[in-house]
């Protein structure tokens, strides 16, 4: 597989809606230790909705697509991560052609406005212990493998190897805001559980590049 279809955009919300489901008691745990546990729930919903609304949803423009993802999820999901996420997909649509299948190259782009969507949206920056801990490494990564002209498959791996990586940083990070940011010196040794949801998104990007 080189590229995505309209079809498969609209299997990779569907597959964020099974592992969403299946990861929400993770996520609450995550959650429960620096925030108020919800993330589960909030990401479960979320994505519940946007599949939902995909299914009657007739375009085979990726960019509408994406666009309508992010519509879906800030209404369904009003929380600070929701908003983000929300945030994350309009602007991953914005940053795409208008196009009914993408490339690797146009990945990249997904996940570079993503990752910048969120940064200007929640004013953070990688290293601060937030999602963007895994989308920035993921967005290089994917930068990376359009240069070396590898396919969609082996640099989306790369991309979610980084994201990853990128979990396991935040371990050692101080959270820089939200509630977490409270716990201030006491948040470090403790993943982040907005990390881990960018690299469950990542997860399921690489999943579908069979």
């Amino acid at each position: 597989m080189e590229s995505f279809s309209e079809k498969d955009i609209r299997e990779i919300v569907g597959g964020l809606k099974r592992l969403m489901d299946e990861k929400k008691a993770e996520l609450i745990q995550l959650d429960s230790a620096m925030g108020d546990g919800d993330l589960g729930l909030t990401m479960s919903a979320a994505f519940t909705k946007a599949a939902e609304e995909l299914a009657a949803y007739e375009e085979t423009n990726i960019s509408k697509i994406l666009l309508k993802t992010g519509m879906v999820i800030a209404k369904a999901a009003p929380s600070t991560m929701g908003t983000l996420i929300a945030t994350g997909f309009m602007r991953a649509g914005k940053a795409l052609p208008e196009k009914s299948e993408i490339g690797l190259a146009e990945v990249a782009s997904l996940f570079n406005g993503f990752a910048q969507g969120i940064a200007e949206r929640g004013k953070s920056k990688p290293g601060e212990k937030t999602i963007l801990d895994s989308l920035h490494p993921a967005s290089s990564a994917l930068e990376g493998a359009v240069k070396a002209n590898l396919g969609l498959k082996e640099g989306l791996e790369r991309a979610y190897t980084a994201a990853q990586k990128g979990v396991e940083s935040t371990k050692a990070m101080t959270a820089q805001h939200g509630r977490a940011a409270y716990y201030g010196e006491k948040s470090v040794g403790k993943q982040d559980p907005g990390a881990t949801v960018g690299m469950y998104i990542l997860q399921v990007f690489r999943d579908q590049a069979r």
